[in-house]
């Protein structure tokens, strides 16, 4: 037996997403910490882990909540792509100051 939503969606399948979601965060938060093993150029502090941390959890809320409310595909992905948007944004500004 399959659980559907109000969209037609299984359940089953959005879990899919939300894991690979959630697993591309923890993944992006892990590439410093072992890049940081092998090389001397990666030198993240506590504050720059935490920052990330605090953004794609962030922006993976957002995510969350965008697909949760918004009620038509091109919507939700319009306001993903946002969201993806304004962290690459951050990030690089964060990264090296460019505004």
């Amino acid at each position: 037996m399959t659980l559907t939503n109000d969209n037609n969606q299984t359940r089953r399948g959005l879990n899919g997403w939300r894991i690979a979601g959630w697993g591309a965060v923890a993944a992006i938060l892990l590439a410093p910490a072992v890049a940081m093993q092998f090389s001397s150029e990666v030198a993240w502090t506590a504050s720059d882990f935490l920052f990330a941390g605090v953004l794609l959890t962030g922006a993976g809320a957002l995510i969350e909540l965008a697909v949760w409310k918004a009620k038509s595909m091109p919507l939700r992905i319009a306001l993903i792509l946002a969201v993806v948007a304004a962290v690459a944004l951050i990030w690089a500004d964060g990264a090296v100051g460019i505004f």
